[in-house]
């Protein structure tokens, strides 16, 4: 029973608008509740004073609300405008409400002391003020923080939005190398009279193609899926590079269920075949590896190339070359400082492509 009146009170104080009243009825409240109090040992009927204090309270709250009509039509002023029309609705408000106070007091009890009639009129405005006073302040506090965190919101918002279309824009750039090869090495095949083989390359263009472009960049997907995609890719380098093409594939324990942006691996291994496998007269042997240690996951794309020079290691932590420099932009876009990628020459040749992201699963 007390779980659901909780659930029935969350909900219902969900909105601005309830909260506003929850508020607007605890604030006064407490002060009919201290008032009361206040009075309670030199007042000598309660019933009358209790009447006093209901009306007094009654006229507060009417009063507030026109305040907060008047705020509101305020609030899309200029800041002066704002500051001096919501001092000047408080001192009406506050003028009324003594008014009000005053000549209840008054009318049920006389004046039996000797303060002058202006001296207790200038205390019930001043009284009425300060109440008020810190009404509104109290309004436009909460106000400018629910406004503060509406811009934060949005703010938030579009940050994330910037950072989808970055990382979609950056999923989408394809190699224009590996479509133009693709397709020149159909049109090979066409000349060739080599039809199936030209239909079963097409087949899986159009596959692979499919795949990259109906993932969501923004989704991630498991390490086997991840492979399945890349042996699309690479059936079709198979059929360009005929023998000389070999993969060879590692998936140790659990990082087969390990969570990996989407099409991480292609812009990688189509470089190691570009500037590896291309390059030698007998061709060679991609090598992808992976393997979950201390809570992360550990990849490796490896060649037999020739690797690169220093030059052009150094320039690869700058930037060198368009799949790279996406997959490095992809991962710390994704992972921030939790990723690492690094490029090292083999001892017993070729290059080595090692990432280190957190281990996820689904």
């Amino acid at each position: 029973m007390g779980n659901k009146t909780f659930q029935w009170l969350s909900r219902r104080l969900s909105s601005h608008r309830s909260q506003y009243w929850a508020l607007q009825l605890c604030g006064w409240g407490g002060y009919t509740l201290l008032t009361f109090v206040g009075s309670f040992f030199w007042v000598y009927d309660h019933w009358i004073h209790s009447g006093y204090i209901a009306v007094a309270t009654s006229a507060g709250v009417v009063l507030s609300e026109a305040m907060r009509f008047g705020f509101h039509r305020l609030w899309s002023k200029p800041p002066v405008t704002r500051f001096i029309g919501s001092l000047l609705a408080v001192i009406l408000a506050a003028g009324v409400w003594a008014a009000i106070k005053f000549g209840g007091s008054l009318w049920l009890y006389g004046n039996d002391g000797d303060e002058h009639p202006a001296v207790l009129a200038t205390y019930w405005f001043s009284y009425s003020f300060l109440i008020l006073m810190t009404w509104a302040a109290l309004y436009y506090g909460i106000k400018y923080y629910r406004a503060s965190q509406t811009q934060q919101e949005k703010a938030l918002r579009a940050e994330s939005m910037a950072h989808q279309a970055q990382l979609k824009m950056l999923r989408y750039q394809l190699n224009p190398h590996f479509l133009f090869n693709t397709l020149n090495a159909i049109s090979t095949l066409i000349l060739d009279n080599d039809g199936r083989t030209a239909n079963n390359m097409v087949t899986r263009l159009s596959q692979f193609l499919r795949h990259s472009l109906d993932n969501d960049p923004m989704q991630k997907v498991t390490l086997a899926k991840e492979v399945e995609a890349l042996m699309l890719y690479l059936d079709i380098e198979k059929v360009r590079f005929a023998d000389r093409l070999g993969v060879r594939l590692d998936l140790q324990g659990e990082s087969s269920r390990a969570l990996v942006p989407s099409l991480l691996l292609q812009p990688l291994v189509e470089n190691a075949i570009k500037y590896g496998i291309a390059q030698l007269e007998w061709g060679g042997e991609i090598g992808i590896k992976a393997r979950v240690f201390a809570g992360e996951l550990l990849l490796e794309v490896i060649d037999n190339g020739p690797g690169m020079s220093e030059e052009e290691l150094c320039l690869i932590g700058k930037g060198y070359g368009v799949g790279i420099r996406n997959t490095c932009e992809r991962l710390k876009a994704l992972y921030g400082n939790d990723q690492r990628v690094r490029f090292r020459n083999r001892p017993e040749g070729g290059l080595s492509v090692n990432i280190r992201i957190p281990y996820e699963q689904e």
